[in-house]
């Protein structure tokens, strides 16, 4: 069918991550006629070396962590270390089980699916394998790869980026993670239970800088009590080899040596070289620029995913996909509430949000009229089983809506489903101190936490 100069499809995607994808399965779903171009392997970065990829070798490490404390549950293992064979046989299983589900959809939904390099090549067309693919709408959805910094090459050897480590047929006896956003919290928590030395360098004040203050703060106590090291507040200057490892130099002088340095800075649009200046696009730093409904500055093209300045998490690119895909079927669509979105760190301990920080609430309402409240999970039945520390903060306008939910603990990242219907029903805390929520689980925490703020305490002090 695409070598048919004569067809034109409803809708061309460039780029079969997360938000392409997405938009293909729910426009052919919705009667479009659909071509998904992609240059590796649809599922994107996502897949295969982003969030599926990470939460296995985290899964690995939690594994090796309990055989390590299983003595203070009453049962006696034993921990003979780290198989990286076979923990990447494991990680490469769940993706392949995955990936191989997906080609099953797209083909069941008879989107069209060419495999090669896109280029775009008017406002109405894709460039690929020597042929042009017609559309009535192109979707641009070509995603991101790691960045670095200026004067810091990522070799793939010694200097590397999250690509690299997730397919490091070593565990490294030492680590330097460069950030301390997501990424980099995530490898040092897994490195660590792996055995490794780690050491995270961020620049900003605190780990997880975009997160509530409180939720850093409990998640560099839990890192301290894990031996994890960081400096905060000081940026990187250099980088050199070592004769067996790597140094780092920061701006104040300090020096950090390790065999190895992850580069987890941060992600960047692909977009260089693929026509998107040339057929008018507008663009900034190398991203798409969008409304509210991703559309871009051209009629007939849209963008989504991490190509734009969204937050960059596949399921903010699946809904992002959803959206186009229904707004050109001609169904009602509403914008994205970004603030609404389920944010998770999946370190040890998870960090998982959704709605506003209470700095934020307070710079929108005003101090005087915002509510905040902690509920410690030690006072948690489950958590206590599961031997987790942490808390829930909730973020309320005074006499109104929860704006905010804001929680640490193992296994917290399960939970935030709740806490967005919370934030995205605008519920007042006594309407959800109404729910009766099973016990003994974790989610009872959150409701004991709106309990205390309907101020009626059950399991904490007023």
């Amino acid at each position: 069918m695409a070598n048919d100069a004569s067809t034109v499809f409803d809708l061309v995607i460039l780029g079969g991550g997360s938000g392409g994808y997405a938009a293909a399965l729910r426009g052919a779903q919705l009667g479009l006629d659909v071509a998904l171009i992609e240059k590796d392997k649809v599922g994107g970065t996502c897949l295969h070396r982003g969030c599926i990829p990470t939460k296995a070798l985290l899964h690995a490490g939690e594994i090796a962590d309990q055989a390590r404390e299983s003595e203070q549950f009453g049962v006696k293992a034993t921990f003979e270390g780290i198989d990286i064979a076979g923990v990447h046989k494991y990680k490469d299983g769940v993706i392949a089980g995955l990936y191989k589900g997906l080609q099953g959809l797209v083909a069941s939904r008879k989107v069209t699916y060419i495999e090669g390099e896109g280029r775009l090549s008017s406002p109405t067309s894709v460039d690929v394998n020597g042929q042009r693919v017609q559309g009535r709408h192109v979707l641009l959805a070509t995603g991101s790869v790691p960045k670095s910094l200026p004067g810091l090459e990522i070799d793939g050897n010694r200097i590397i980026s999250s690509d690299h480590a997730l397919v490091l047929d070593r565990v490294p006896k030492s680590a330097i993670i460069l950030g301390g956003g997501v990424i980099g919290v995530e490898f040092a928590s897994a490195w660590k239970s792996f055995g490794s030395e780690v050491t995270v360098i961020e620049g900003l004040k605190h780990l997880v800088p975009v997160e509530d203050e409180n939720s850093s703060k409990l998640l560099e106590r839990a890192f301290r009590k894990r031996g994890i090291k960081f400096n905060l507040g000081t940026f990187f200057s250099k980088a050199e080899y070592t004769a067996d490892g790597v140094k780092v130099t920061l701006a104040d002088g300090k020096e950090f040596e390790a065999e190895v340095l992850l580069v987890a800075v941060g992600r960047g649009p692909v977009s260089a070289g693929l026509g998107y200046e040339e057929q008018g696009v507008a663009m900034d730093r190398g991203y798409v620029l969008v409304d509210e409904y991703m559309r871009t500055n051209v009629p007939t093209i849209s963008a989504v995913g991490d190509l734009v300045p969204t937050l960059q998490l596949a399921h903010v690119g699946f809904a992002e996909g959803i959206l186009v895909a229904e707004r050109l079927a001609g169904l009602k669509t509403v914008p994205i509430d970004y603030d609404g979105v389920p944010r998770v760190t999946y370190c040890h301990p998870e960090v998982a949000s959704v709605g506003i920080t209470e700095a934020k609430a307070k710079e929108i309402y005003g101090a005087d009229k915002v509510v905040a409240l902690k509920y410690n999970l030690a006072g948690n039945g489950k958590s206590k089983i599961l031997n987790t520390a942490g808390e829930i903060k909730l973020v309320q306008v005074k006499d109104g809506a929860v704006v905010g939910v804001h929680m640490v603990g193992d296994r917290m990242g399960e939970q935030v489903g709740e806490a967005q219907l919370i934030y995205n029903w605008e519920a007042l805390p006594a309407e959800v101190a109404q729910l009766i929520h099973a016990h003994p689980t974790q989610n009872e925490a959150l409701g004991e936490a709106h309990l205390a703020l309907a101020g009626k305490p059950l399991h904490a002090h007023d």
